[in-house]
């Protein structure tokens, strides 16, 4: 289902891995057998848009109201090396999917009106814009859907060319061309939505109350037409992604009064902690809804963002950089796990675990089939959820970003990436290697590496490249190796 006429869109009560690559990972899912009691679980996928690891309270946050993430953190396992699979939107969403590395699907950037690539002078020449998430790539909700989960879709796609107007839905490979039977297109509650002439405050908003977010609203309907079948929901928020405009005056007040005067960019982050608030809140009407059903019991459910936190709202710190970069602050997210009977309450792992081992874990987690001929760059996250340690990964966790950031103004924009610079940093292509407790940081246009010891620098402030060479050559080896087995676009070229 979905709307036909635009205006429809600005309708808010609408509803409804490391031994390397000698053989790389094929898709699987154990056996294709369904868990042990037989009974298949509704599976909940939360997706936030630009929320950084450092923007909840169950993460440290000082500022920011997120009951209801903390208690979906309190009744599961909550990831302190949770990451996204790439610095931006579409990548990472394209990834989140299909289980596949931005730099094996040639999807590294954000989708664009037409093609073309990158046109400002600098001194490396960067790959051709992709537009569209190829059809022949298997999403995770074709895998469930083949095991007989019902598949919705609410929110935020991003994955085809933009289709009409900013982020419209294409015809040809919007989210019902990609497995989903159910999908509704709204910007629901978010600024994007908003009437072009709309006041700044929401006098209708009254104290303590949010405005109605269809988006939300769309996937609850979706879970209540199905609660009488297994069922694949994914919810992909457009919060907090900017324009960051609360038209809530009780919400702004309350921030007014919560970030101290004094702070870098306060102005902004008055706003933006109004916003992360926003969105706890349409997470906790889903859990909510969930209860009422009684499907929260035999409900597997995750929620994590897709890149870092944007530099001129999110505090990222201790974390260096943000959202278009490979330092931490760019591509760690928050990363929380509830299932019932399955997953200890009140767990917090540090395993480190990707984007992209989401697909595995939803097949495994239905007994859904996998074909084994397929290569996927993630491995399910069961054994950790079950109480085990150490993912066995035959493929390195690797992120790639052959691009510059940003397309205008570039030489305007800060040279070094610190941490909480509150500004926007010039991002150069690289590609970036974690393997263990180490990470490399490649820099194309001087094939320069930067190697850091996650362990103990997390803020990524000790470069080791110079002090020990051997593990960044090692690194660095292995680094290329994947690269070129998965066929990754580079940028080339120079003066």
């Amino acid at each position: 289902m979905r709307f036909k006429n635009p205006k429809h869109l600005f309708s808010a009560g609408c509803l409804a891995s490391f031994a390397l690559i000698c053989g790389g990972v094929r898709e699987v899912s154990g056996q294709g057998q369904s868990l042990p009691d037989g009974n298949k679980p509704n599976i909940v996928f939360i997706l936030a848009d630009d929320l950084g690891w450092s923007d909840l309270a169950c993460y440290g946050n000082r500022f920011h109201n997120t009951p209801n993430l903390d208690r979906l953190a309190a009744q599961g396992m909550r990831f302190t090396q949770g990451y996204a699979p790439a610095p931006i939107c579409s990548a990472s969403r394209a990834a989140f999917l299909t289980g596949r590395s931005p730099a094996r699907l040639g999807f590294e950037f954000v989708t664009k009106d037409k093609p073309g690539g990158q046109t400002a002078k600098h001194r490396l020449k960067t790959p051709p814009f992709t537009l569209n998430l190829p059809l022949e790539e298997v999403t995770f909700a074709e895998r469930l859907k083949e095991a007989g989960y019902v598949t919705g879709f609410s929110g935020k796609w991003h994955v085809n060319q933009h289709h009409r107007r900013y982020l419209g839905w294409s015809p040809t490979h919007g989210p019902e061309k990609q497995g989903f039977d159910h999908a509704i297109e709204t910007f629901g509650s978010h600024p994007y939505g908003f009437p072009r002439k709309a006041p700044a405050i929401d006098p209708a908003i009254e104290d303590g109350a949010f405005p109605r977010d269809a988006v939300t609203e769309n996937a609850i309907a979706f879970m209540r037409a199905n609660r009488d079948k297994p069922f694949l929901l994914d919810l992909c928020h457009y919060y907090v992604h900017t324009p960051v405009k609360s038209r809530s005056r009780w919400l702004l007040d309350k921030y007014e009064t919560r970030i101290p005067r004094g702070v870098k960019q306060r102005a902004n982050r008055v706003r933006y902690g109004a916003f992360v608030e926003t969105l706890d809140h349409y997470i906790g009407q889903l859990t909510a809804a969930l209860d009422e059903l009684a499907l929260a019991d035999n409900t597997l459910l995750v929620f994590t963002s897709d890149n870092g936190g944007h530099p001129e709202y999110a505090d990222n710190a201790p974390l260096r950089g943000s959202k278009w970069n490979l330092y931490e602050g760019g591509i760690r997210v928050p990363f929380i796990v509830r299932w019932p009977g399955r997953v200890k309450a009140g767990e917090v792992s540090d395993e480190p675990v990707v984007g992209t081992d989401l697909f595995p874990t939803f097949v495994e987690a239905a007994g859904a089939k996998s074909d084994p001929r397929r290569e996927i760059d993630g491995v399910s996250l069961l054994p950790v959820l079950r109480g085990g340690k150490g993912l066995k990964r035959k493929l390195p966790m690797v992120w790639h970003f052959p691009y510059y950031h940003p397309e205008t103004k570039f030489d305007q924009k800060l040279e070094e990436i610190g941490v909480s610079d509150f500004a926007v940093s010039r991002t150069y292509p690289q590609s970036a290697i974690r393997i263990g407790r180490h990470k490399l940081v490649r820099f194309y246009e001087d094939d320069r590496p930067e190697l850091y010891d996650l362990s103990g620098d997390v803020s990524e402030q000790v470069d080791l490249a110079r002090k020990n060479r051997e593990l960044g050559r090692e690194l660095g080896g292995k680094l290329d190796d994947y690269l070129k087995r998965v066929h990754a676009r580079l940028p080339r070229g120079g003066e």
